[in-house]
């Protein structure tokens, strides 16, 4: 009863407000704080029926969605009407025909204290990554729980995934109480079984609540039929408990630079998202990775300029000084920045279906920051249900492991823990652009602190100048026996009468030596071409004409090796064979080893060839002769000198 009058006297206020001042209303809505949380746990654990339960009951949805819902024929009690909570937050068809939830749906609502972002996250294993995407800019979790079934596999998953992602606010919502006809001593079983394992996966404390999404009890109001509940209902624990954004604005100021904002030549400032703490103008910076520090000016908004701007605000920055600051740079406190480094110890959630290539490139975002990074073989995977830690060779999917991970230039971190923006990163595939894994860093590798770049006086165009050239690495790929090394070779042969400064690495002779510890896995494989890849890099900064030819198979490593190079000094030589010609060639007879099962993992047999896309140079080895080619080759290559 109390709970009914509290709330009819707010309504009364905010609608004395609404006449006497409408202004005075808006701003007071502006001024709330916003809580982003998500629905977590099992399948069919009711969370779908809660956030439905919490928009009606918040009286934030439309009289025309109401009478609809009344009319549909799928239907559930609540005082005196019948309404389809589940269909209040279902937004795909396809989740509405299989019965499931299969991506996240998020729903936003308001109540007179609190805006609220609410993700509903799918319960199957199989979607994790899709739960893991909801999780990454929760301030909270609400993991639901069946009063029936208890602890599940998936209540576990969950919970380790909410910990693992840095959600500190857990509330424990033990949902169907109307089921186990309010037990108490059910709900204390279940309480205790939960303690356990959330002490074991470092979860510090948690709220539980007994509650019935269906009935609406300890939801919005204290129910009756738990007179031995003395806790907050779930609305008033989501109102009232501390957001991220307030938790961050303590922490050292952070702003990762998304783009610069120059509209004329009297203008010049720095756009993003404030990640931690606050700034005014007069403050001390330094940009990192460059290192340079200037003083704040200006904070400027679409609204005006602010005395002072904290986390959570998106603000353009001005500096007294010209300093060098682009989209990926981070603008931190000066006597406080964060790190910078390129190797670190890292917790990877794998998302993709294809599993973990170790020593593969992929593009790793975090923040505004792009970098092409590897990944390691795995330390270790967990399992979630004993949090035992397993050997593994690679991750697969909803996989959770810990692995090195190597970035191909410094970047700009802080460990996870500390800041979710500047720890939390994601992995993309470099040929299907699709977001493979979402990871958090957990520290930088001593290594990477302890060994730096040494600047030298003589440097690539130095060497280059000396032997009067460009550099450049002639990368030949293809099928065995396409006759990439006879081709490779005349076209050595041709540099070398015009006085050219060249070097051929040729397959075969690499694992005589360098790569003699390799064998022909896809890792071994992409190991190979990385450490030939360096090699090329190195004749190249030493002025040499690089010319390689190897089989280099997968179209990502190509691409790697071209992204250790200048621009315009890759150029990619697609030695166009088809396999039965290539077959039928087979000079070493490795075709017929592989044909009958004496040579595994062999391009084109039994391991797949990526052709390229969009070489450099195209020869068709069935229209012109290796001389010809080669002829091709050289002239193509002087002309882009």
């Amino acid at each position: 009863m109390t709970d009914t009058v509290e709330k009819n006297e707010a309504v009364y206020v905010t609608d004395q407000l609404i006449a006497d001042d409408i202004d005075a209303y808006l701003e007071s809505h502006e001024r709330k704080t916003m809580l982003r949380f998500i629905t977590c746990g099992s399948v069919d654990d009711g969370k779908s029926t809660l956030i439905g339960r919490l928009l009606y009951d918040s009286k934030m949805i439309f009289e025309d969605q109401l009478a609809a819902l009344e009319s549909d024929s799928k239907k559930v009690g609540t005082q005196g009407q019948e309404i389809d909570f589940a269909l209040l937050v279902d937004g795909l068809a396809a989740e509405r025909e299989q019965g499931i939830t299969i991506d996240v749906a998020y729903r936003f609502f308001n109540t007179e204290k609190r805006k609220f972002i609410v993700a509903d996250c799918p319960g199957h294993e199989q979607y994790t990554r899709n739960m893991v995407t909801g999780a990454s800019t929760a301030d909270l979790a609400v993991i639901l729980i069946d009063a029936r079934k208890g602890v599940l596999v998936q209540t576990r998953r969950h919970s380790y995934l909410c910990h693992l992602i840095g959600i500190r606010n857990v509330v424990l919502a033990v949902n169907k109480m109307d089921l186990v006809d309010y037990s108490q001593d059910v709900f204390d079983r279940i309480v205790a079984d939960y303690a356990a394992f959330a002490q074991s996966i470092g979860i510090e404390s948690f709220t539980a609540m007994p509650i019935s999404g269906f009935k609406g009890d300890n939801i919005t109001t204290h129910s009756a039929n738990t007179p031995w509940y003395v806790g907050p209902t779930l609305m008033d624990h989501l109102e009232t408990v501390e957001v991220l954004s307030s938790i961050d604005a303590d922490k050292p100021f952070r702003l990762p630079v998304q783009w610069v904002n120059r509209p004329n030549l009297d203008f010049r400032g720095f756009s993003g998202l404030i990640a931690t703490g606050s700034v005014k103008p007069g403050d001390e910076v330094r940009v990192l990775p460059s290192g340079k520090t200037s003083t704040v000016t200006r904070i400027v908004t679409f609204n005006g300029d602010l005395d002072e701007a904290v986390a959570g605000q998106s603000v353009t920055v001005c500096f007294a000084d010209e300093i060098d600051c682009s989209r990926g740079s981070v603008i931190a406190t000066a006597d406080n920045p964060p790190q910078t480094a390129d190797q670190f110890e890292a917790t990877i959630v794998w998302m993709a279906d294809e599993p973990l290539t170790p020593g593969r490139a992929y593009w790793f975002k975090l923040g505004t920051q792009q970098v092409s990074a590897t990944v390691q073989e795995p330390k270790y995977t967990v399992n979630v249900n004993t949090l035992e830690h397993l050997a593994a060779k690679t991750l697969e999917l909803n996989a959770i492991g810990v692995a090195q991970v190597t970035t191909d230039k410094p970047i700009v971190f802080e460990p996870y823990a500390d800041n979710r923006t500047l720890g939390g990163f994601i992995l993309i595939d470099k040929m299907t652009n699709a977001t493979v894994a979402a990871g958090m860093l957990n520290f930088s590798l001593r290594r990477s602190q302890n060994v730096h770049w040494q600047a030298l006086d003589i440097g690539r165009k130095q060497h280059a100048d000396l032997k009067n050239q460009k550099p450049a690495v002639l990368w030949f790929t293809g099928l065995s026996g396409s006759g990439k090394s006879t081709i490779a070779n005349l076209v050595e042969k041709k540099l070398h009468r015009m006085n050219r400064h060249t070097f051929l690495l040729d397959g075969d002779n690499v694992r005589h030596g360098l790569n003699k510890d390799l064998g022909f896995t896809e890792a071994d494989r992409i190991e190979n071409i990385r450490r030939v890849g360096e090699v090329a890099k190195l004749m190249s900064d030493a002025g040499l004409i690089v010319i390689t030819a190897f089989i280099s198979p997968f179209q990502a490593d190509r691409e790697m090796v071209r992204a250790m190079l200048p621009e315009g000094e890759f150029l990619e030589v697609f030695i166009d064979t088809p396999l039965s010609v290539a077959e039928e060639r087979d000079v070493k007879g490795l075709y017929k080893k592989a044909r009958s099962g004496q040579l595994k993992n062999f391009t084109g047999i039994d391991s797949p060839y990526e052709a390229p896309r969009n070489p450099e140079i195209h020869i068709d080895t069935t229209a012109i002769t290796a001389e010809q080619a080669a002829s091709l080759i050289v002239d193509t290559l002087l002309g882009d000198a």
